[in-house]
């Protein structure tokens, strides 16, 4: 009888102290949203919001009409910060990079195609269209990610 107690009792303190995957994600998501619009509010910005959770501000427009596709192979300049300023990668020193968007975080996949040649966008990445809640080089798990990118090309 002992036994069987002892096996209930774990068994609901494990259910009632282990939240699911699914209720992590979603607060991390609330998480995320909320540091984007204090960071907007803090610096003065007006963001637009993409249906993804990405928010961006489009600040020079580009020309033309026709935008990347999912398949593309695109030419950027880039810098990458966290929302504290710190920055963990940047193109704008030397030439522009090439990338092929299938083989780049979820947030750049959407974010990207978004944009017209030689447009320059400021984007918000949220952590789970980033590197989620994995570290990565000296960016820490759950991080909000903020790009400036400019797109020189695409094929």
């Amino acid at each position: 009888m002992n036994k069987i107690f002892f096996l209930l009792f774990f068994a609901s303190l494990t259910m009632v102290s282990c939240k699911s995957a699914e209720e992590k994600a979603k607060e991390q998501i609330e998480i995320d949203d909320k540091l984007i619009l204090e960071y907007a509010k803090d610096n003065n910005l007006t963001l637009e919001a993409h249906e993804s959770g990405i928010y961006y501000i489009i600040e020079k427009q580009g020309t033309g009409t026709k935008h990347p596709s999912a398949n593309a192979t695109v030419t950027i300049h880039y810098r990458g910060t966290l929302l504290n300023g710190t920055e963990f990668d940047s193109s704008l020193s030397g030439e522009p990079r090439q990338f092929a968007l299938q083989s780049l975080i979820e947030g750049w996949q959407i974010a990207i195609p978004l944009m017209v040649r030689n447009e320059k966008t400021k984007f918000f990445i949220p952590s789970r269209l980033g590197y989620g809640g994995r570290e990565t080089g000296s960016i820490p798990k759950n991080s909000v990610l903020i790009f400036d990118i400019e797109l020189k090309a695409f094929k």
